[in-house]
């Protein structure tokens, strides 16, 4: 079977007709993940951003402050419901990220610059770097003051992602730590220190990020994402007090339970312990900038690949993020190697691609994902043509649950039947995201009476949410008239078409989709048609 994106023929495609602008109002099965910042927080440009693709935001918690996030959330909300689409919104927690504190402008172009070969000292307890007055060298400070008490003689001290390096040459245990530098460069505020060889003891979530957890709550954040993740254990403390805090009533949207937590792989031991760390996590996000200074550059590739082969077997969703249009911050088109990487990582099962400084602090930040979402069409595209496999994810491991098995069952009656799209009513998510752990290359519209749930499944491949209210009947016969409706008007199927139903009594509650079944567009004797239903008691909540 050769599928194409949704309401659009082979031929009219990109691939055939580079000419061809692309459907800005139609987004593609791999979402965009977009970082706010200076270059696109205003009302105007995220409706642009919506409109050219993003289907979730992120709010980079290690810049800014607090009210400045509060004023690019309502934007967003303010932009998704104008636009009528259910737009998530990530939290990402700094994490325990040592940084050069304060450093004065010793030259015209800012910071101090140290030439490789000399020496620099960091200094516990210093806010501001300065000259030695004896040794005439740089003293700097660290935000962290584990890099005095864990880093030894001969292990690499690493600032701003590896654009200065050093090694560590001397130490006064929990006073001072001295460095010789091996390549040097121009170092300024805030700059990243990374120990990629030191057993760094530090907290995996700080007191600032707790802050953060509590106002994301509150503003009903839809993800949260926890930066430098080594073990599981982190994460089950997180998502313990996430519990904890919800249960005390400081949460925001139309659900009890705390939003997910996604995973950021960016230190080795994350990698060893992946599969324990994807089975814990709601999600994971393969984040490459980090990663790439903490372990050899090299590995990065194979263990992006590895990462992506876990969340598919565990079925949980993963995103590709840093530098993947890095040049678009001042150019207007990408380089060949940007776009092969944006098409890899949706050849390798990646379920969305994600923008940092390429929309927060970009010249161009709605023709950037306009280009992204240009490349990842035409890449689907390919990829439709790929024969199915035969055997679909033999080993993800929620198949003995009753909705897993369910969803995998659709994947094959689709493949028989040459259904067009599936729709379920999937009121928290869950049938969304098995169905999405499923290779079907033909949309998959999931309904909800809530609006958390639908902003939350937005981040799932291939799954378009829409928020709606069961029929007022709550028969599933009357929401079988609704989904052939939404078919028609979204262009998504004709007369005769097939789509397959998935559901359960009464609509709108969770953990009741265990019915199937297949409507042929126009016949009125297919579908649920010939259910007798229970009504709904649900509707849409805000």
């Amino acid at each position: 079977m050769t599928s194409t994106l949704p309401g659009e023929r082979l031929s009219e495609h990109p691939l055939n007709d580079h000419r061809r602008s692309i459907q800005p109002h139609r987004p593609a099965s791999t979402k965009i993940v977009a970082t706010i910042g200076p270059a696109c927080e205003t009302h105007a440009t995220l409706l642009r951003l919506i409109e050219a693709g993003v289907s979730v935001f992120r709010l980079n918690f290690s810049h800014g402050d607090l009210d400045e996030h509060a004023h690019r959330l309502a934007h967003v909300r303010s932009a998704s419901l104008a636009i009528g689409r259910p737009v998530a919104v990530i939290g990402d927690l700094q994490g325990p990220k040592l940084r050069i504190t304060r450093v004065p402008d010793a030259t015209p172009e800012g910071g101090i610059v140290v030439p490789t070969g000399s020496d620099v000292l960091f200094r516990r307890g210093v806010e501001e770097a300065y000259l030695d007055s004896r040794e005439h060298i740089p003293v700097f400070g660290s935000s962290f003051d584990p890099i005095f008490t864990d880093v030894v003689p001969g292990q690499r001290v690493l600032i701003n992602d590896g654009a200065v390096r050093m090694l560590a040459v001397d130490r006064t245990p929990g006073r001072e730590l001295r460095c010789r530098v091996t390549f040097g460069g121009r170092i300024t505020s805030g700059k990243g220190i990374n120990l990629p060889e030191s057993d760094v003891r530090v907290p995996a979530i700080t007191d600032k990020d707790w802050r953060c957890v509590e106002w994301a709550l509150r503003h009903g954040v839809d993800f949260l994402a926890l930066s430098f993740v080594r073990t599981a254990e982190e994460i089950a403390d997180l998502k313990s007090r996430l519990h904890d805090l919800v249960a005390a009533g400081k949460v925001s949207g139309d659900l009890s339970a705390p939003p997910p937590v996604m995973a950021k792989i960016e230190k080795p031991q994350a990698v060893h312990n992946i599969d324990a760390i994807v089975r814990e996590a709601d999600a994971v996000m393969v984040a490459r900038g980090d990663l790439g200074v903490e372990m050899d550059v090299a590995f990065v590739p194979t263990a992006q690949r590895l990462i992506i082969t876990k969340c598919i077997e565990h079925g949980k969703p993963v995103v590709v993020a840093t530098q993947m249009l890095e040049s678009m911050i001042e150019s207007a088109s990408p380089t060949r190697a940007e776009a092969s990487d944006v098409a890899g990582a949706v050849l390798q099962g990646a379920d969305a691609v994600m923008l940092s400084g390429e929309t927060a602090v970009g010249k161009h930040p709605a023709l950037v994902v306009e280009t992204m979402r240009r490349i990842i069409e035409v890449t689907e595209i390919g990829l439709a043509e790929v024969p199915y496999e035969t055997s679909l994810r033999p080993h993800l491991e929620e198949l003995p649950y009753r909705s897993a098995a369910l969803a995998n069952g659709a994947w094959h009656i689709a493949r028989e039947t040459g259904a067009r799209v599936v729709i379920t009513w999937s009121q928290a998510g869950g049938m969304a995201r098995y169905l999405s752990r499923n290779d079907f290359r033909i949309p998959i519209l999931a309904y909800t009476s809530s609006v958390t749930s639908a902003r939350r499944m937005a981040l799932l491949a291939n799954v378009y949410p829409i928020v709606s209210e069961p029929p007022p009947s709550g028969t599933l016969a009357d929401w079988t008239d609704m989904a052939e409706q939404k078919l028609r008007e979204m262009g998504l199927a004709g007369d005769a078409d097939m789509a397959i139903l998935i559901a359960g009594k009464p609509l709108g509650t969770t953990r009741a989709q265990d019915l199937l079944a297949i409507l042929r567009v126009g016949d009125r004797a297919s579908g649920f048609r010939s259910e007798d239903d229970q009504p709904a008691a649900t509707g849409i909540r805000q």
